[in-house]
């Protein structure tokens, strides 16, 4: 946020004792919605939709409401509910591989640790492994219904009547929902540790033998079944299909590497875990995201569409 909307929302607070109450529920908005829709730009529309339906309302109905943070917890998840199903039809007309919107972080990793300084809390997402990349993809292979049920329980720790309300099924039948997307979770992620430090040290090592054109450091930092996954969405250069296998992986970007106009590779935090940003004459043109299994990288997502990557510009 701003400076000037610092202000202006301070003068509308002291005009509206309740819009401070209301405003301070922006942040679980986000973090709800970013989880749910995997699209920071989506998750701000939400969040704003959200507050329009509020202030569409008369003041008596506001103050009918005996908790507000409820009532907007419960609208947000329903345009979410709604955006989900439509999402996927969407999704279908993508072109080439989809990966949720990457996290920026404005701060260098040192040692697994990000800053973030200057960022003002209230618009940020509170970083924890269900906003990794790696806990994203997973959530993309639930049903809309599943992913609903599973966040607003097993992440805010809702209780499943109060989820109920939302997705529009009975306490039990979330409950199932929920189990059966905690299963999903527990089958996708199974060895995997997202220690922030170990996977820095990793990445490190991966982006200095990049740098080098070291193929040999290359393979033997990447687990023989790693997979490889770039989204461009018809925007910008990327491969189409997933690529699978340590050596396949480290060619294509020793190719890339050779083949590339000059460009600086920099630490960055992508989704509260180390990953690599790459710039190229002052533009961010590709955002990697890592997940890291015993010292070696077992998956690697490269998003390159520059609506995708619009957030960054900005950190």
């Amino acid at each position: 946020m701003t400076p000037p909307e610092q202000s202006q929302r301070q003068a509308e607070e002291q005009r509206d004792p309740s819009l401070s109450t209301i405003m301070s529920e922006r942040r679980q908005l986000l973090n709800l919605a970013y989880r749910l829709l995997g699209s920071l730009a989506d998750a701000e529309d939400v969040v704003q939709e959200t507050y329009t339906r509020w202030y569409a309302m008369s003041p008596a109905e506001q103050e009918a409401i005996e908790s507000p943070g409820a009532w907007l917890t419960k609208v947000a998840g329903r345009i979410c509910l709604n955006l989900l199903g439509s999402a996927r039809a969407r999704r279908v007309a993508y072109v080439g591989q989809w990966i949720p919107e990457p996290l920026p972080d404005p701060a260098e990793w040192i040692g697994g640790a990000a800053g973030g300084a200057g960022v003002d809390p209230a618009d940020r997402i509170t970083l924890d492994e269900s906003v990794t990349m790696a806990f994203l993809v997973v959530f993309e292979s639930m049903t809309p219904a599943e992913r609903v049920a599973f966040v607003l329980h097993d992440v805010f720790r809702y209780p499943f009547a109060e989820v109920a309300e939302i997705v529009g099924r009975s306490p039990a039948a979330c409950r199932q929902l929920a189990s059966s997307a905690r299963r999903r979770v527990t089958a996708a992620r199974a060895g995997a540790s997202p220690d922030a430090a170990r996977q820095a040290s990793v990445v490190r090592r991966f982006k200095a033998a990049w740098e080098a054109q070291d193929i040999e450091a290359l393979i033997s930092l990447l687990d023989p079944r790693a997979t490889a996954i770039s989204d461009g969405g018809g925007r910008a250069l990327a491969h189409p299909l997933p690529i699978e296998g340590a050596g396949q992986i480290a060619h294509l970007y020793l190719t890339i590497a050779r083949l590339a106009p000059p460009r600086t590779i920099l630490e960055r935090t992508v989704n509260g875990l180390p990953g690599l940003v790459v710039e190229s004459g002052g533009r961010i043109e590709t955002v990697f995201a890592f997940e890291v299994d015993d010292d070696r990288i077992t998956r690697i997502w490269a998003v390159r569409n520059p609506d995708k990557l619009r957030p960054w510009g900005q950190a």
